[in-house]
């Protein structure tokens, strides 16, 4: 990174735009991923710098369903860009955005001074724990092995102890199987980030019947 200061770097890297499928929320959005993945220096992408079509199609379900948020807390897990987050607090929630990448923190406190919202945000590991919140948000979590095989069996643990847990994801590889699909969204992504214009992503929960949490080996 070419800069100490993670919200300096932010700013001379994006720029504040609308999300193509929540227009009424705006986001620091780079423009080059490869670039700007380089420049980080990390072995992660900067989930941060874009608006991810598992987050976008959480973002606009919770704003079309406001009642699944208003009034109650809300996690929004994995936040990167906190888009999702912002959703949750747009439509009333008490909202909590989690990312252990202090880049990502650092976009989310600049996206919610920019979209005048109000959240918490936690860079702490929190698959290990049990969060008492009412809802559960993560967009775009099942991207690989070792994060599904971590993020599964919490947001079972979650489900099952009556918590509202919804997940936006486009049939990554690491979806798990026998979720119920609650709604599609025909996503506009970049197309260098996807390979196509527009990405089918739904918006699940986890299923009625218990299933155990797959074997990500």
């Amino acid at each position: 990174m070419n800069t100490t200061d993670p919200t300096d770097f932010i700013r001379a890297t994006t720029t504040p735009r609308p999300v193509p499928l929540t227009p009424e929320l705006h986001l620091h959005t780079a423009d080059d991923i490869t670039t700007l993945w380089h420049d980080t220096g990390t072995p992660e992408p900067p989930f941060w710098a874009f608006p991810w079509a598992g987050g976008q199609a959480l973002a606009r379900h919770v704003l079309d369903h406001p009642h699944l948020v208003t009034g109650r807390t809300v996690l929004d897990l994995a936040s990167g860009s906190g888009l999702v987050a912002l959703a949750a607090a747009h439509a009333g929630g008490h909202v909590t955005a989690n990312d252990t990448d202090p880049l990502a923190a650092a976009a989310i406190h600049l996206n919610t001074t920019t979209n005048h919202h109000t959240l918490h945000i936690t860079t702490h590991d929190l698959l290990d724990t049990e969060p008492h919140v009412d809802v559960i948000l993560a967009g775009d979590v099942f991207y690989d092995r070792h994060m599904a095989a971590r993020v599964e069996p919490f947001l079972l643990a979650a489900h099952h102890r009556g918590t509202l847990v919804l997940v936006g994801d486009p049939h990554r590889s690491f979806l798990p199987r026998h979720w119920t699909p609650l709604a599609t969204y025909h996503v506009p992504v970049p197309r260098d980030l996807e390979g196509v214009d527009v990405k089918p992503t739904t918006v699940w929960r986890p299923p009625d019947r218990h299933h155990p949490p797959q074997q990500h080996c």
